[in-house]
């Protein structure tokens, strides 16, 4: 088992498919606007909350269809990552926070923070969106979002170098905890097809 996915009881850390889905859809109903991009941001790249509490008007690619995110972690080097997101979460971002009027100042951005608020409050918003989805335990907070993100990355590409670059990791090992993950769930698919 992989025990960086899993707490000292076992309790998975990360979200299922399905549960991805439904938080999907509950942060899509949220009535602010702001907090509907805050959440999918998070569920749709991977990144660490404080991450995506730093990311600025300018570095959200909406010709690319990338997140530029200054990667935490790193101890002393200032890393960027970018990381591909669907067209309709730049849509929503460019709505909210009208990036491409805010693209065309002189800082084309830099200064624009999207959300202005703190981990604190960034985390509350997130418990709120999980609770209606009906998602509760210990995968039901900003990071069960990046582990599941990590995890459907693994499952999908196979590419270890490719999730480790979208995860920000530094080390390759810290990556090997997703597609350990991926072996186990490819071996449970085989257990069931006997069953």
């Amino acid at each position: 088992m992989s025990y960086e996915l899993f707490t000292s009881t076992g309790k998975r850390k990360y979200l299922t498919l399905e549960e991805q889905a439904r938080f999907i859809r509950a942060a899509t109903e949220h009535e602010r606007g702001e907090v509907r991009t805050f959440a999918l941001t998070l569920a749709y790249s991977g990144c660490r909350i404080s991450e995506a509490l730093e990311l600025t008007a300018d570095r959200v690619d909406l010709s690319a269809g990338e997140l530029i995110f200054r990667t935490l972690k790193q101890r002393g080097q200032t890393v960027y990552r970018a990381v591909p997101c669907p067209p309709e979460l730049l849509d929503a971002l460019d709505l909210v926070h009208s990036l491409r009027k805010v693209q065309k100042t002189k800082s084309r951005g830099a200064d624009v923070p999207l959300w202005g608020w703190g981990r604190t409050q960034g985390t509350k918003h997130i418990w709120a969106i999980m609770a209606a989805a009906g998602i509760a335990g210990p995968h039901a907070t900003p990071k069960g979002l990046r582990h599941a993100f990590g995890v459907r990355m693994a499952q999908k590409t196979r590419n270890p170098r490719l999730v480790q670059r979208f995860m920000g990791h530094k080390h390759l090992e810290t990556t090997a905890i997703y597609l350990d993950l991926v072996g186990e769930e490819a071996r449970a698919e085989v257990l069931d097809a006997w069953g």
